[in-house]
């Protein structure tokens, strides 16, 4: 989903990117920067100490990154012990920041790994709105989490400051929209810029290796 513009034919794009469709035929050639990745301006610091870190940006109400999940999941499985995957849910606009703390609230709860695909099919699947505190505090509630230390988690410092660190990150790696990754704290891609994310994580694994050749 473009970040300035979720216009139609933007989704569409970022669709056929997100399933991974051969909406747009790309020669398996070298990773171009500029054209498949962008080489940030300043480097990022990561939180993955010696590892190189990925960055998984991603909106929990953005269908194309549900569409993802299910490759991402896959790829994942296969990193090699020297890379670590990490997700930041972003925060385009004020309304985003509910799913935020959404994401934050489990993970400091220990629950992501049982929840978090079932947050996208409440979402894409069931057609629940979870947009909001109550909408999100009902939802936990109704997985099995206890409502009231949810809640004071949920509203605590510590996940307000994830939160919004999240958004400075996103920011930081001047996120074009989602779902999109950034690498070694250095460079960006997305299914915009490569013609899908299969595509994407590709080119991932391409700057991956770059960034274990310069350690």
């Amino acid at each position: 989903m473009q970040r300035r513009e979720f216009s139609a034919g933007a989704a569409g794009v970022i669709a056929t990117a997100a399933l991974g469709l051969p909406g747009v035929a790309l020669a398996q050639k070298k990773p171009e920067d500029g054209s498949d990745y962008k080489t940030l301006d300043k480097r990022v610091p990561a939180e993955a100490g010696g590892k190189i870190e990925v960055v998984e940006f991603f909106w929990y109400s953005c269908p194309h990154c549900n569409a993802f999940e299910p490759q991402l999941e896959a790829w994942s499985k296969k990193l090699p012990a020297d890379v670590a995957l990490r997700r930041v849910p972003v925060a385009f606009r004020d309304d985003f920041v509910p799913q935020q703390r959404l994401f934050y609230t489990l993970e400091a709860m220990n629950r992501l790994d049982d929840l978090h695909r079932k947050v996208f099919t409440a979402i894409h699947a069931d057609k629940q709105s979870l947009n909001k505190e109550d909408q999100i505090l009902a939802w936990a509630e109704k997985n099995g989490v206890d409502k009231a230390k949810f809640a004071e988690t949920y509203n605590s410092f510590a996940v307000s400051t994830k939160a919004r660190r999240a958004t400075q990150l996103q920011d930081a790696f001047k996120v074009e929209g989602v779902p999109a990754m950034g690498i070694a704290g250095r460079w960006y891609t997305d299914g915009s810029m490569t013609g899908s994310m299969a595509r994407a994580l590709q080119v991932t694994d391409y700057l991956i290796a770059e960034a274990r050749k310069s350690r």
